[in-house]
C-alpha cells in the first residue's frame, strides 16, 4: 500500500501544469548571516526552467552571486483537502547576457500582464532590462502535494 506522501506527490507532467497556472512564487535565498531572504515574484516557464527577472542590486541577486542555493514555493488551496504546491531546492543559474534577459523579461511581463504583447513588452522593456538579472531555476529537489487526490473530507 502506498504512503499518504506517494499518494498525493505530483507527477512531474502535473507539477509543470500546477506551476502554469499559477502567477506568483515564493523564493528563498540566504542572506549573508545565513538567514532566509524571503520574498514573492511574478515568473514565466521556459524551456523546463521558472524564469524571473529582477534587478542587479536586489538582494535577491546579491545573494545568489555569494551562495546560489535557494527555495522556490507555489502553493494554493484554502481547505485542507484541495491543498496543492511544489516546493523545489536548486542552485539559481543567474544571466546577465542583456539579450537573454531582455527576452527572458519580455516572457515575464506577457504572462503577467494581461493585454500587453510581445511587442509592447519588448519596447517598455528594453531599458529596465539594461538593469536586470535573470534567475533561472531548474528544479534538483522537488517535493510536490496534491491533497484533491486524498479521499477525506476535513
Amino acid at each position: 500500500m502506498p504512503s499518504r506522501r506517494e499518494m498525493i506527490a505530483m507527477s512531474e507532467q502535473e507539477m509543470w501544469d500546477f506551476i502554469e497556472t499559477q502567477k506568483s512564487i515564493q523564493v528563498c535565498t540566504l542572506n549573508k548571516d545565513g538567514t532566509p531572504h524571503l520574498t514573492v515574484m511574478w515568473f514565466a516557464v521556459r524551456d523546463g526552467a521558472i524564469v524571473l527577472e529582477t534587478f542587479t542590486k536586489s538582494q535577491k541577486i546579491v545573494n545568489l552571486k555569494r551562495n546560489p542555493q535557494m527555495a522556490v514555493l507555489l502553493e494554493d488551496g484554502d481547505t485542507y483537502n484541495e491543498l496543492r504546491g511544489v516546493s523545489i531546492n536548486c542552485e539559481a543559474e543567474l544571466v546577465e547576457d542583456y539579450d537573454t534577459v531582455h527576452a527572458l523579461h519580455v516572457d515575464v511581463v506577457v504572462r503577467n500582464q494581461p493585454g500587453v504583447t510581445p511587442e509592447q513588452a519588448e519596447e517598455f522593456t528594453r531599458e529596465m532590462s539594461k538593469k536586470k538579472t535573470v534567475i533561472q531555476v531548474r528544479p534538483q529537489k522537488v517535493m510536490s502535494w496534491d491533497h484533491r487526490k486524498l479521499d477525506v473530507t476535513y
